[in-house]
């Protein structure tokens, strides 16, 4: 049996209940959390011994760089949404800004640099190692000398432990790894060999740096927030003429990247405009941009890092098109396996697209109606045979053209006089999005739709998919207003966690698809109309039915919320009947949403969240 140990860094003690007893696996992972508030050990302390509070971490480190214990390092804490992660991981809560990108304190990061060392060396680990890819990590077998970060976003709809510290933990891999003495810098994101540390001084005026991967973002203003350009660097020399919050301008115009993380740049030397102008073996500065991209790039990728790849160019076509940046990121996927089928790899055709698709003609095709590839390729009869036939498909200058012209077809292909893909611009919803394409005969495979949502996800696209911005709110009386709703007619939707708790409303629109989108991605929330009626989701009583969990590790409860105990059990991957309905919380804000009673009598299940649960 293993022998497991404390750190002696500890200055606070306070133990949670809410753990599951000793592990059940060897320690060979860390996984570091943002708090969301510059709070105290004590605190922190105080809100673990809460039952109700439903989570637990072993170490948490406060705002001042204090160590607090919360749960032995001998027992399972409950901290990453994920029973297997949690068996065999030391979880360190970390304080932070309770904003995006949840920035903590440097008294914090250096407290988790010391107490990552200490855990590393108390179990005989040389190396901590950070792959910044979570099919990577979760595959990974540790050698007896390794120990793996794994973050908390990896197993459900989070930010933690923010892109602040996120962005840094190949910096955290690499000091530890120093500090232990084991080889290599404890980091293998990315293909060149990242340095040892952070980026913080920077020389006086404009001065080169070294861009050290192929895909660094480049942004419109110093920061991570929603204002990607499109663009990447590539690998190479540049000029930065100002920085910002470790943010540097690009010289060429272009917009800012991210300086700081080591793994991605090099800092060089400060440039004399007299010396720059006359130094001609200076590579110049050359920016990818989303008009030539060649498939062949993703050859040699990985499939996570094709994804990358993929979804800021869908995100920039949904700009453009209206089609759902998740939607297009899918087919790109399934129709090309990622940009390396033949199709792509010769002809940068990432669609499948034919040279003559169905006798239409559609506006604003990027085609120039003559490049053509000739291959051989498999139809699917509606009996689900196959038959073997050889067709001309359209050859492309780049990847982007292909993408701009996929998109023009789904918009203007036409079936007689009615749209073929008639509601696909603007559709929010990726499942009848898949639905539609399907429907207008896109493709032959009988589970294209399944095939497609299954893509979508595995990876998580909807994460580059466009948010609509709320309209505007309802007049700010409105919002003070106590007396009964049915009073008001303005014809708005509202989304709140219950009608008459107006403090909880996340917004109010007049397009009832900006609601639902708004109460998707804040699960227990509704959309009420005016009267104060639920329009959406619309909860039936019609029960029994099934259910399918698509995670190994969802518990079960004696009652209808987390307010309730676990029993110990969980339902493992498969159909369930569910014979009742309630609602309860669902997480430790109290946020309410759906649950549901087993047949079998052994408790309740969250069915809140898509990630965990789906109609069968």
């Amino acid at each position: 049996m293993a022998t497991y140990t404390n750190s002696s860094l500890v200055a606070y003690k306070k133990l949670s209940p809410n753990h599951s007893g000793q592990r059940t696996h060897a320690i060979d992972r860390i996984s570091p959390h943002c708090i969301v508030g510059q709070c105290t050990a004590e605190g922190l302390g105080d809100w673990f011994a809460k039952s109700s509070t439903q989570a637990s971490s072993n170490y948490g480190i406060d705002k001042d760089g204090r160590v607090g214990m919360y749960v032995e390092e001998k027992n399972r804490s409950w901290c990453t949404s994920s029973n297997a992660n949690d068996q065999r991981a030391i979880t360190i809560e970390c304080a932070s800004d309770t904003t995006h990108p949840y920035a903590m304190r440097d008294a914090v990061y250096q407290t988790l640099i010391k107490l990552c060392v200490d855990i590393c060396k108390r179990y005989g680990k040389k190396k901590l190692l950070w792959f910044a890819d979570k099919t990577k990590s979760l595959n990974y077998t540790p050698a007896s000398d390794e120990m793996v970060i794994t973050v908390h976003r990896w197993f459900a709809n989070k930010s933690c432990p923010g892109d602040w510290l996120y962005s840094r933990l190949g910096d955290l891999a690499a000091k530890v790894t120093a500090q232990l003495g084991g080889s290599g810098t404890g980091s293998t994101a990315g293909t060149a060999t990242p340095a040892t540390g952070t980026n913080k001084n920077f020389p006086e005026g404009p001065f080169t740096v070294t861009v050290l991967i192929d895909d660094l973002n480049i942004r419109k203003s110093a920061g991570i927030g929603d204002n990607l350009t499109g663009k990447y660097t590539g690998k190479g020399v540049f000029t930065i003429t100002e920085v910002r919050n470790g943010w540097g301008k690009l010289k060429s115009g272009a917009g800012w990247i991210y300086l700081e993380n080591a793994s991605y740049v090099s800092i060089g030397k400060q440039v004399s405009p007299q010396k720059e102008e006359a130094k001609t073996e200076e590579p110049k500065e050359e920016v990818k941009t989303a008009s030539g991209l060649q498939a062949t790039e993703f050859k040699n990728l990985s499939e996570a890092e094709a994804v990358k790849k993929i979804g800021p160019l869908a995100t920039a076509d949904q700009k453009k098109s209206g089609i759902l940046a998740s939607i297009t990121a899918a087919q790109f996927i399934l129709e090309s396996g990622y940009g390396k089928s033949e199709l792509a790899q010769n002809a940068n055709n990432c669609f499948g697209m034919k040279k003559s698709l169905s006798g239409n003609t559609w506006a604003g095709s990027s085609w120039d109606g003559k490049s053509i590839y000739t291959k051989k390729t498999q139809e699917q009869n509606t009996d689900g045979s196959y038959v073997t036939i050889t067709a001309d498909f359209r050859k492309y200058p780049c990847v982007e053209d292909s993408i701009a012209d996929h998109s023009a077809y789904l918009l203007g292909a036409m079936n007689g006089k009615a749209q073929r893909y008639a509601g696909l611009k603007g559709c929010t919803d990726y499942k009848k999005a898949a639905q539609l394409i399907k429907d207008g005969r896109y493709a032959t495979s009988l589970t294209y739709v399944q095939n497609l949502c299954s893509i979508i996800e595995r990876w998580n696209l909807t994460q580059y998919d466009v948010k609509e911005e709320a309209a505007a709110p309802a007049p700010a009386k409105e919002e003070t207003k106590t007396e009964t709703p049915a009073t008001l007619t303005d014809g708005w939707y509202r989304v709140r966690l219950a009608w008459d708790n107006p403090g909880s409303q996340k917004g109010a629109f007049k397009v009832f698809e900006n609601a639902r989108v708004c109460v998707e991605q804040n699960p227990g929330y509704s959309v009420f109309d005016d009267n104060g009626n639920v329009v959406y989701p619309i909860r039936t009583s019609n029960v029994p039915y099934k259910v399918r969990v698509k995670i190994d590790d969802l518990n079960i409860r004696t009652g209808a919320g987390v307010n309730h105990k676990t029993t110990g059990e969980y339902t493992k991957k498969g159909v369930f009947t569910i014979v009742e309905e309630a609602r309860g919380p669902v997480d430790s804000k109290g946020t309410v949403g759906l649950w549901g009673r087993l047949k079998s009598g052994a408790g309740w299940i969250c069915l809140a969240f898509s990630a965990y649960t789906e109609k069968a």
